[in-house]
């Protein structure tokens, strides 16, 4: 019986899945016909010159809806916020300036909160764009630009609860945001640069020079010193390596705890051997100017927990480790 219920409901999840995903599908080739293609191009012409905001609303689902688009326009270059139609009509409509455009969401297009509000919108001089499910609804007919988001049916079994709708809705909602980032030749760095408090900020704004070790805090041994003094220093500065370098202070190499593993290896007797002679030789290196993400891509290419930074003419400025950027949440 448990066996039977569950599939039955794998069977309803999936179908659930091919209904949404056939209303996308749908969508997408509405926009080779010529009349929806050009209302969707007319829409990126309107909003991609707007000196002002993208006011996004809408009622109920279709406004939960709204307030994700308008995080993606934020977020990827289009100014935009949303804005609640009821509350719009109670004084936050004050919140919409002439120079914004008005993008409204509603799937029947009869939406009484925003029939209210929308004349007003339209007589201060503000565009007005309405995504709706029926070209021949009131909200299609006030708009500068209509785009139609109608779908075959709902996912819900009763055809009831917006589903399908919601989701085609979304969709296009994400599509102009794209649209408009590319339009506006937005990068990796202008998007980091609006979430800085997020992991994709960190691994986008910081550099090298931002999380290594320099200073005192690095772990340097000279290349005479024998295998108890590089022990200390690595143990002092707790880094799992120590620089070594010479009479010039230029780096000869790096002495780690994996290169005292595989000395142990070989034998266990720390007496007469040289740092040279155990040691990792032409350690890899970077700048202290590259991003952050960039040293973990060459650590984890070639295995390494440890990278030198150093300046142009090859001077030591400072160690980056796996530990430290774990630390910082770069990985």
């Amino acid at each position: 019986m448990i066996v039977k219920q569950n599939k039955k409901f794998l069977d309803l999840a999936k179908n659930t899945l091919q209904i949404e995903s056939t209303g996308i599908d749908q969508l997408r080739l509405r926009l080779d016909q010529e009349i929806h293609g050009q209302a969707f191009l007319s829409a990126i012409e309107l909003i991609l010159p707007c000196t002002g905001r993208v006011v996004v609303s809408g009622m109920g689902k279709s406004g939960h809806i709204a307030n994700k688009i308008a995080a993606t326009f934020a977020s990827t270059g289009t100014p935009a916020f949303f804005v609640h139609p009821a509350e719009a009509s109670h004084g936050d409509l004050g919140m919409i300036q002439q120079t914004d455009i008005f993008l409204a969401l509603s799937y029947s297009g009869e939406t009484l909160e925003l029939l209210t509000i929308v004349p007003q919108i339209k007589r201060m001089g503000a565009k007005l764009i309405a995504m709706t499910g029926n070209s021949s609804s009131t909200l299609a007919k006030l708009a500068d630009v209509h785009l139609d988001v109608g779908i075959e049916k709902e996912a819900c079994p009763f055809n009831l609860a917006p589903t399908t709708s919601t989701t085609a809705t979304l969709a296009l909602g994400d599509a102009l945001a794209i649209v408009l980032l590319d339009a506006r030749d937005f990068r990796a760095d202008d998007f980091a640069r609006s979430h800085p408090g997020g992991s994709l900020g960190r691994r986008l704004l910081t550099h090298v020079k931002d999380v290594m070790r320099s200073g005192a805090d690095i772990p340097i041994t000279h290349v005479n010193a024998n295998i108890k003094e590089a022990l200390f220093e690595i143990s002092k500065k707790r880094l799992g390596m120590t620089v070594i370098i010479d009479d010039q202070e230029q780096v000869q190499g790096i002495f780690t705890d994996g290169d005292l593993r595989r000395m142990l290896e070989k034998s266990l007797s720390l007496e007469g051997v040289h740092l040279q002679d155990v040691m990792t030789h032409h350690p890899r290196n970077i700048s202290k100017d590259i991003l952050a993400a960039q040293a973990v891509e060459i650590m984890e290419r070639f295995r390494i927990n440890h990278l030198l930074v150093v300046d142009a003419h090859g001077k030591l400025e400072g160690v980056l480790s796996m530990h430290d950027l774990l630390a910082s949440k770069i990985i």
